[in-house]
């Protein structure tokens, strides 16, 4: 995988650059869901952070069981995380549960149409299915240029991302 080959580094100074230049939108007044980055993946925490000096509320999810999609969990920046499935730290499980307005999505790979490959279980699609049939949801994709595709494969349940925000670029993928 190509960010793999980043250094860890290059992976800090990514997420910084990407958490300077701030959200794609307001967030203030917002509930943003992030996530915690497994393996290689983007660090989403400095741009987390930003949201919260602008007024955003956080959230993170918390994994249901296999075929499921996540449950997004009231979080704030100092609360304690406990370390479950695949090593995953994840909020408590009597945190209240909430439902985000923007979601930032991990990814393995995306296309500026909006389509990600994530690790392939499904969970942010299927949460981000979910989502949508409740109420308005902007998910926002957090990648390395480098993960870039010409397309992705894409299958009917698989959820459009809206943005990608990578350290060279903000996609607007809702135009695509």
């Amino acid at each position: 995988m190509r960010r793999d080959a980043l250094s860890g580094e290059d992976r800090a100074r990514a997420a910084e650059v990407i958490a300077a230049r701030g959200f794609p939108l307001s967030v203030g007044g917002q509930r943003v869901s992030g996530f915690m980055p497994i393996r290689t993946e983007i660090n989403p925490l400095p741009l987390m952070r930003r949201g919260a000096e602008e007024g955003a509320s956080l959230a993170l999810p918390i994994i249901r069981g296999r075929g499921q999609p996540l449950d997004m969990h009231e979080w704030s920046l100092d609360a304690p995380l406990e370390k479950r499935q695949w090593g995953i730290r994840e909020p408590a499980f009597d945190s209240k549960v909430v439902y985000p307005d923007i979601v930032l999505t991990p990814l393995a790979a995306f296309d500026r149409r909006g389509y990600r490959i994530g690790y392939g279980a499904g969970y942010f699609d299927m949460t981000l299915n979910e989502l949508r049939a409740r109420k308005s949801v902007i998910a926002i994709g957090l990648a390395f240029a480098c993960q870039e595709v010409e397309t992705v494969p894409i299958e009917p349940h698989d959820a459009r991302l809206d943005f990608v925000l990578t350290e060279r670029d903000v996609i607007d993928c809702r135009e695509a």
